[in-house]
């Protein structure tokens, strides 16, 4: 199996570097465990957190570490569960609940949307709701139909969610920390095929607080922003692009909402051209929205290009030769944002380039 691509986060002028190299799964891990023995309220519960397998291993040793009253699994009732880990919320504790697949959170749309959401705001304040909801996402080893949808854009649409999707391990373990340490519910998106990345990750504990975006590659010719694994397959097509002389600059959103706005648009006002890559349907989507808020931005101050890509308009397909059709990868990318720079359906597609290839899904979850 080809080796997992190395993504490290930008660093800031003065920031030393960071040596220490761990996989997503293991930075999720880091920061439960840490937050854990910060705040003895900070509790671990769902769907086979403990089971030997551990979510991927990103539950592993907690339950030997903190016992089953802070790390146990839970029956398979999304919607019963999710409401007692509000009212444990609302009874002083900090709840991790894992639900493993994004799918089934439609279950528990009631407890999320009408309850968690709205309490601050019904209680002028005075009550805080501070809940994790991890969530995974993206294909896998055709899971199809029912198992591999992204529906995060459905929770950026409710005021009173914040919606995280990191992309890379340093900001799996600091958006973790951070969602923790907020009071009101968090939603924590993480793609299976993240979890076998590796980057550097500090060993001390860090938050990356919601709504700063990332600049993860610089360039003056196009905008490609890349939501979730489609941040990893941006910095893959961002070499094809670059072997024509096309210089594209990446970003990554990390916090879908709040979302950084101000970042995206800068750097579409420096290209004029902007490509969002979504690991979801396009219509009423993520994309969809970064798209019109730049475009509501800009207006007026100079012309734009602007494009999305995304799911195929049709249900997730089970089949490898279905997928390829149906999820972006940084070939497709590649092409479309060709097209967007030289205004024309070029017909342009790179030769796959073995090194650029994504990691392979190693199952169950």
């Amino acid at each position: 199996m080809l080796q997992p691509l190395t993504v490290r986060p930008a660093r800031s002028a003065g920031e030393s570097r960071i040596e220490r190299t761990l996989s997503y799964a293991d930075a999720i891990r880091e920061a439960a465990d840490q937050e854990m023995a910060r705040d003895p309220s900070v509790i671990v519960f769902g769907l086979d957190v403990d089971d030997p397998k551990a979510i991927q291993g990103t539950t592993r040793g907690l339950l030997d570490t903190y016992g089953p009253e802070r790390v146990f699994g839970t029956p398979l009732s999304e919607d019963a569960m999710t409401g007692a880990a509000v009212g444990m919320a609302l009874a002083g504790l900090r709840p991790i609940h894992v639900h493993i697949r994004m799918d089934f959170l439609l279950l528990a749309m009631n407890q999320l949307v009408n309850v968690a959401a709205k309490t601050r705001y019904m209680y002028s304040g005075q009550v805080h709701l501070p809940l994790v909801i991890r969530a995974m996402i993206g294909k896998s080893w055709g899971q199809g139909a029912q198992h591999s949808q992204g529906l995060h854009s459905f929770f950026m649409h409710v005021p009173g969610l914040k919606v995280v999707a990191p992309a890379t391990p340093f900001d799996a373990k600091g958006c973790l920390a951070a969602a923790v340490r907020d009071d009101d519910p968090v939603l924590y998106v993480e793609h299976r095929l993240l979890h076998f990345q590796q980057g550097p990750v500090p060993e001390a504990p860090y938050a990356v607080r919601p709504g700063k975006a990332r600049v993860t590659a610089a360039g003056e010719d196009i905008t490609v922003v890349g939501i979730s694994w489609m941040q990893v397959e941006c910095l893959r097509a961002r070499h094809y692009l670059a072997e024509i002389g096309i210089r594209a600059e990446v970003i990554d959103p990390v916090w879908l909402s709040p979302l950084d706005l101000n970042t995206i648009a800068e750097s579409v006002e420096k290209t004029g051209r902007l490509l969002v890559v979504d690991t979801a349907w396009t219509c009423c989507g993520a994309s969809a929205e970064i798209v019109a808020a730049v475009g509501e931005r800009l207006q007026g101050i100079r012309d734009l290009k602007l494009k999305r890509l995304g799911f195929a308009p049709t249900t997730c397909p089970t089949t490898p030769s279905l997928e390829e059709l149906f999820y972006p990868n940084a070939r497709t990318i590649a092409a479309a944002a060709r097209n967007l720079v030289e205004d024309a359906d070029t017909g342009w597609m790179p030769e796959e380039r073995p090194e650029l290839q994504e990691v392979a899904f190693r199952g169950p979850f």
